[in-house]
């Protein structure tokens, strides 16, 4: 049975994550660890003024949220009958990234999917920001689903690859998972930012991948979010694929400067794997 986690703030685009995360997953024993997070430091006046008579703050927020919950998990059964599916809400009093590395640790979770922006302008709460921070601080792959996505089935996987690092068996192996699931076919993007002897670190991915084929593309001395940006729209692919590395060309690709924002605007899912 697969674990998978998926934060959710209550927002559209957590919900439309949360229904893109039951169709990838059709036809598999899964639990999904439904988990809301927040901050203590995010609640406000109103919410003192307003608490019912003989409760807590956390008690009442608590009980809201987890009402919020129930109605969510009602809903995902409504639209996942007859799967093997096992819903787990989780409330944690605490911050989003102190949360999700909680929920992975202690319930083995393989994959989290998550929206790309969440609920409202207020800081603790805008899943464009804390997205990039389970990016940042969660070692678990992460699926990132861009704002209004709708679920397309998967025939064909974006692996962007910069051959400076070494790229361990077990990222590849996630990849080749869902190919073959979906028996879709794969294209590798070699992004070279700058001239780099190639052939050990291209035999290794021949090797890992030559069992389900795929099909190299390369490009050179062009910025690769518009070379990313540009294939997607001329080659039609239902998942991107990529690997960070600290310091790295695609950490550096994702998150730009100190900003607060995802440099790459990806037009399908993001599948973003760590190394």
């Amino acid at each position: 049975m697969k674990n998978i986690l998926l934060p959710t703030d209550f927002s559209k685009n957590s919900k439309n994550a949360i229904k893109y995360a039951l169709k990838f997953f059709e036809g598999e024993k899964c639990t999904f660890h439904i988990l809301n997070s927040q901050k203590p430091s995010n609640y406000i006046t109103a919410d003192v003024l307003y608490g019912a008579p003989g409760t807590s703050v956390y008690e009442g927020i608590l009980n809201d949220n987890k009402k919020e919950l129930e109605k969510l998990i009602q809903f995902c059964k409504s639209i996942s009958e007859g799967e093997e599916f096992t819903f787990v809400p989780t409330v944690d009093f605490d911050n989003i990234v102190d949360a999700v590395n909680q929920a992975v640790a202690l319930n083995n979770i393989e994959l989290i999917i998550m929206g790309s922006n969440g609920a409202t302008g207020a800081a603790e709460v805008i899943f464009g920001s804390n997205t990039l921070k389970i990016i940042r601080k969660v070692e678990c792959p992460i699926i990132v689903i861009p704002e209004g996505y709708a679920f397309e089935k998967i025939n064909s996987v974006l692996l962007s690859l910069n051959y400076q690092y070494d790229v361990a068996n077990k990222s590849f192996n996630i990849i080749s998972e869902i190919v073959k699931k979906n028996n879709a076919s794969l294209k590798i993007l070699e992004i070279e930012e700058e001239s780099l002897e190639l052939s050990s670190q291209r035999n290794h991915a021949e090797e890992v991948f030559k069992e389900i084929g795929f099909e190299r593309f390369s490009i050179k001395n062009i910025p690769a979010s518009m070379a990313i940006n540009a294939f997607e729209q001329l080659i039609p692919v239902q998942l991107h694929a990529m690997i960070v590395e600290r310091k790295s060309f695609f950490d550096r690709f994702i998150f730009g400067s100190e900003t607060s924002k995802i440099n790459y605007g990806s037009l399908v899912p993001l599948l973003v794997l760590h190394e």
